[in-house]
């Protein structure tokens, strides 16, 4: 066996969002039936935030209620706030992501908070778990969103990125993520920041990135993280996603592309290659107005393919 590397699927979050189409209540539930069949162990049902903001994802609580009851998984969503946290925890979620972006433009247009009212957010944020029963505490993570850059304000100083995650881990997080929001890292550019992060926070504190392909370097930074000892990667099932607040922001990497490579280069991702390509193909069907990415579902695997 391989290093072991969680591949967190947000397509049912960061996909849907970021699409026309709103997939009926069951079909989701499905969705998550055979992602979980195809191995995955970490999924991001939603995101409590008001239906008429995203429509897409309305039935949220229902789906995390749902997604609760399937043993092994963890059971994440995003939060923009105070009140989705509390939705968020009503229901029962694992694991709880709040985004802060560190370009506090964005973080005005995303979420409508300055940079001072998100970390008021996660501090309150963070009371309300301690203050549920021990063992019944949802992991709360600190999602740095707009890391690399900002398709409004441009470069992101690293220096900003820094400070908010230190300020985040004080406020309560238990870690911080890095997001490529709008697709503009790098592979080097991975590595420092990385790097930058975790000698103010520590290691262990900054586990997981979430790498969309805009320019098509997804996978590269991807490489990047790993090469580092990440062992958290988000992505999405055929690439579908984005952020609805960030111009030109699109395209998460493709989860079938991310899982081949990993499975390639012999770490552990707990993926049947089939399985997942055969999901693609049915959630692909569910959506016939959208356009799926990626090429492992184009070529397959190579003849011989066993893994490791």
């Amino acid at each position: 066996m391989g290093t072991p590397i969680l591949v967190s699927e947000v397509g049912p979050r960061d996909g849907l969002q970021s699409i026309k189409s709103i997939l009926p209540t069951e079909q989701k539930k499905r969705w998550i039936d055979l992602q979980v069949a195809a191995g995955f162990r970490e999924i991001e049902v939603g995101s409590f935030v008001p239906a008429h903001i995203l429509p897409q994802l309305a039935d949220t609580a229902e789906i995390v209620e749902y997604a609760r009851q399937i043993e092994g998984l963890t059971v994440a969503v995003l939060v923009p706030n105070v009140k989705g946290a509390e939705a968020a925890i009503a229901a029962g979620a694992h694991k709880i992501s709040l985004p802060l972006s560190c370009s506090e433009t964005h973080s005005l247009k995303n979420v409508r908070r300055t940079h001072e009212q998100m970390i008021e957010a996660a501090t309150t944020i963070a009371e309300l778990i301690k203050a549920q029963p021990e063992g019944n505490r949802p992991h709360f993570e600190g999602a740095l969103s707009t890391a690399f850059g900002c398709t409004i304000e441009g470069e992101v100083p690293e220096g900003k990125v820094v400070e908010l995650a230190e300020r985040l881990m004080k406020a309560g997080c238990d870690e911080v993520g890095l997001s490529d929001t709008s697709g503009y890292a790098h592979p080097v550019q991975v590595k420092q920041l990385i790097k930058a992060v975790r000698a103010a926070v520590g290691d262990e504190n900054l586990t997981g990135l979430h790498l969309h392909n805009t320019r098509g370097l997804g996978l590269a930074n991807a490489m990047a993280g790993l090469e580092l000892g990440i062992t958290t990667l988000d992505s999405s099932l055929g690439g579908v996603g984005g952020c609805p607040f960030a111009p030109g922001a699109s395209g998460n990497i493709v989860t079938e592309d991310l899982v081949f490579m990993l499975e390639a280069m012999g770490y552990d991702t707990g993926v049947d290659i089939e399985k997942m390509i055969e999901l693609r193909k049915e959630v692909a069907a569910m959506l016939p107005d959208e356009e799926f990415y990626g090429f492992l579902s184009e070529a397959g695997p190579p003849k011989g393919w066993r893994g490791f």
